[in-house]
């Protein structure tokens, strides 16, 4: 027995480095329940002003709600445990997380859905910037200017040829709703804005961005359309991690070249994102407003070598626009320690994901024991690749041959008496 023991606890060690957490020691389990590394509470009240009726979102998935941690799976407050209070935004929902090792220091809702209104851009910018080159000339066509009347627009003209990257400017500096229309359609290919789109969505399944369906590419309201502050960390991520969109969204100022085929001057357009103005340290972000999603917001800023970024949806700019209740969180954030986290953004394809229903419904999780298995806090757990497989086999039949030898030798020693 004292053998049989010693090898069952031999594959039980091997087994236990082959299929611990990707990136964690294997530890003992604790004797005690280990303390608490979040505290839940209620998020703040909004108050309650005259807005349209908010569309029903879709009916909540459990898998969803706990991608990145299972601590993030609450309608209420999550921040780490024995952290200082985060200040009472009047929002529906906020994350705050570090956009270079992604864990989420806090949030309320994160989960939750919500409208976007023009932080949505972002989302476009994370599909289209690596598919369009921003040097080539293009048409403005009557089709990108059909936009919402008195909507965001950055004055761009039917027939204009412009630089992509005077469009992208356009796109992030003054959400323009007809850049927006225009960058849709050069990047989706034979479908056009449809094609675009398209894209949008399956970029945001990439992501892991499981919460959020497009349909418009401006983030201007259309029926099925939501994300969630989680999501939008996501996405913002990816945006940040690309030069252009850092050059394009940290630009205060641009013009927008004379059209003289079409008597247009050229004229300057301006940053609307004030926190690269009064925020020491801003990378830049996207605002957004709709009377149905209210304020949404998203603002990176990095100190000391740390990035931090923040989003907001529903906001009510009561007594703090919504820069300035993104400036608050980033303030709490940068005040936590380095090692302060109730979650993480999961990596770009690390999540399986089906394509979406034909109800354009934002799709489930793939199966469990995928990929998508995270622990409470976060942490992927790796399936064993092939050398874990092999190495488990042999143990195994280790372990099976052992015992058959063990018990032939004892009928042996049994007939022998």
């Amino acid at each position: 027995m004292r053998v049989t023991s010693r090898i069952v606890a031999a594959v039980a060690a091997v087994a236990a480095v082959l299929l611990s957490p990707a990136g964690t020691p294997t530890v003992a389990a604790p004797a005690r329940a280990a303390p608490a590394t979040t505290a839940t509470g209620a998020c703040p009240p909004v108050p309650s002003l005259s807005r349209p009726p908010r569309p029903a979102p879709p009916r909540a998935d459990p898998a969803q709600r706990a991608v990145g941690g299972a601590a993030l799976a609450t309608p209420g407050l999550v921040t780490p445990a024995g952290s200082p209070a985060p200040p009472a935004v009047p929002a529906t929902s906020w994350l705050v997380a570090d956009l270079d090792s992604g864990a989420v220091l806090g949030g309320c809702g994160p989960h939750e859905y919500a409208t976007p209104a023009s932080v949505q851009k972002l989302l476009l910018a994370a599909t289209m910037l690596p598919r369009l080159d921003p040097r080539q000339v293009v048409t403005v066509t009557a089709g990108d200017l059909d936009i919402e009347p008195g909507s965001s627009a950055v004055g761009l003209v039917e027939g204009g040829r412009y630089q992509i990257e005077t469009i992208w400017l356009g796109l992030l500096l003054k959400s323009g709703n007809e850049a927006a229309n225009a960058l849709a359609r050069l990047g989706g290919g034979p479908g056009g804005q449809a094609g675009g789109i398209r894209a949008m969505n399956a970029e945001a399944r990439r992501l892991g961005a499981l919460q959020t369906h497009a349909v418009t590419p401006s983030g201007l309201d259309g029926p099925g359309q939501f994300t969630s502050a989680y999501d939008l960390a996501l996405i913002a991520r990816a945006c940040f991690a690309d030069a252009n969109f850092r050059r394009y969204d940290a630009t205060r100022e641009a013009v927008v070249p004379a059209q003289p085929a079409l008597r247009e001057k050229a004229f300057q357009i301006q940053n609307d994102n004030q926190l690269l103005y009064r925020y020491p340290g801003a990378l830049g972000g996207k605002t957004g407003y709709t009377d149905l999603a209210r304020h949404t917001y998203v603002g990176a800023a990095e100190r000391n070598g740390r990035r931090l970024v923040v989003t907001l949806l529903g906001a009510e700019a009561t007594d703090r626009r919504g820069w300035e209740q993104g400036a608050a969180l980033l303030d709490w954030g940068f005040a936590l320690p380095g090692a302060a986290a109730v979650g993480r953004l999961v990596r770009p394809g690390e999540l399986a994901s089906p394509a979406p229903t034909a109800t354009g419904t934002p799709p489930p999780l793939a199966a469990a024991g995928g990929p998508a298995r995270v622990d409470p806090l976060g942490h992927r757990w790796a399936r064993p690749g092939p050398l874990a497989g092999a190495a488990l086999l042999l143990l195994g039949a280790t372990v099976v041959g052992a015992l058959a030898g063990r018990r032939r030798r004892r009928a042996a020693a049994g007939r022998r008496t």
